[in-house]
């Protein structure tokens, strides 16, 4: 068969989406249910801007899924949209960490966006020192109010200089000022700064619980409206996309990513409804990516500890107890930590961090459910803690010494 004709059979051929991009993660909504509070909260923050003073830096927290980054993107939205009609000098810029992983990065990144007539390599070749007077220089010429959205902050490598750097900053200014909207994933992330940059912060914080069965079938709901025909989805299908991604971890990607596959499935059968059984056959494959999704946007070492527990699962041999029964899959919590630290030094990483730290990194992946703890119980000699690995070691590997070569 020709491409044309391929081009031909794919345009043609009839489909239970609407619009699909209405049913992809990246997609925000103008009504997000469930977050009222938070986005409100939220913009009580950021509207002392809109009588000409600073906003308090604001740290967002939450597990992947739970609309941190969909609120606050609206909310700045919102806000200069009504800047505007004000006549307000108020900007924002959003900056993805986990691709600006750097001080340099983001300043280029952040001028990129604030200087958009410019030609893309009109900062590029000057130094972090010339970036950052630069941006000093555009909010005190302009006496604006700037604020930084930086998602997934806690990727940023050189994180104390740039958070340090960005709130001394308005020492500068005597108008208009720079304040920072940090989201993350990680509850940890700010004990980890150095205490002279936690001392330069005036911060609010903010916690985004995950959602249960029944807000996102009321999410899934609403999103069905939008993206898919009418009567293309089987009030089963949503059930059952809301129950899976309730119980795994409240994570609205996982519903609406398992309905988009299922009306992906059902358009590969040419059927014109999709399913509970295109949801379930979609399963699999849906949980796997969000996973590994999960696993890229683990803090450095907190992948370094789960790439240990991944090596010695697949390397180790059986533990056997004082009974002589045989376990497999099962590691001593203290081997972990001495494996880890071999880890950390071949990958070329930072000083490994301490068992203090380690045992909370080993706490947030037990509450991310990739791994499950026990305490060691009769038949073993001592007390201890076992690690047992929730899923596939073999390509928890793979994927994370890609990411460390990169």
């Amino acid at each position: 068969m020709s491409l044309q004709k391929v081009f031909e059979s794919e345009f043609s051929k009839p489909t239970v989406f609407l619009d699909r991009n209405k049913i992809m993660p990246h997609y925000t909504p103008q009504n997000l249910p469930f977050r009222e509070e938070q986005t409100g909260a939220i913009s009580r923050i950021v509207a002392v801007t809109l009588r000409g003073q600073r906003p308090d830096n604001l740290f967002i927290y939450g597990k992947p899924g739970t609309g941190k980054t969909s609120s606050t993107r609206h909310v700045m939205d919102e806000l200069g949209t009504f800047a505007g009609t004000k006549d307000l000098k108020i900007r924002h810029v959003y900056i993805n960490c986990r691709t600006h992983n750097k001080k340099y990065k983001v300043l280029l990144k952040a001028l990129h966006q604030l200087f958009p007539n410019e030609p893309d390599k009109a900062f590029q070749g000057y130094s972090a020192a010339y970036l950052y007077e630069k941006l000093v220089s555009f909010v005190r010429d302009s006496e604006t109010h700037l604020i930084l959205v930086l998602d997934e902050l806690d990727k940023v490598r050189d994180l104390d200089e740039l958070i340090y750097s960005m709130t001394r900053s308005n020492d500068e200014l005597t108008k208009g000022g720079i304040s920072v909207i940090g989201i993350s994933n990680n509850l940890l992330f700010k004990d980890a700064l150095d205490p002279r940059t936690k001392s330069s912060l005036c911060q609010q914080e903010m916690i985004f619980p995950p959602y249960n069965a029944e807000q996102l079938r009321t999410i899934l709901e609403q999103r069905v409206q939008e993206a898919f025909i009418p009567n293309g989805v089987d009030p089963g299908a949503i059930a059952l996309s809301s129950a899976i991604a309730a119980q795994e971890s409240g994570d609205a990607r996982t519903a609406i990513k398992l309905l988009l596959r299922a009306g992906e499935l059902a358009d590969d059968a040419h059927l014109e409804r999709v399913t509970d059984a295109h949801v379930k056959a979609a399963r699999t494959s849906v949980e796997q990516e969000i996973i590994l999704e999960h696993i890229t946007v683990l803090p450095e070492h907190e992948k370094l500890v789960l790439y240990t527990i991944a090596h010695l699962t697949l390397n180790k041999k059986p533990f056997q107890k004082l009974s002589g029964e045989k376990v497999e899959g099962v590691l001593y919590s203290g081997e972990v930590y001495e494996e880890y630290e071999k880890v950390a030094k071949k990958f070329n990483f930072s000083d490994p961090v301490s068992a203090r730290w380690y045992r909370e990194y080993i706490n947030q992946l037990e509450m991310y459910g990739l791994i499950v703890t026990t305490a060691s119980g009769p038949g073993v000699k001592g007390q201890t803690r076992f690690i047992k690995l929730k899923v596939d070691a073999q390509k928890i590997k793979e994927v994370l010494e890609k990411e460390f070569a990169g």
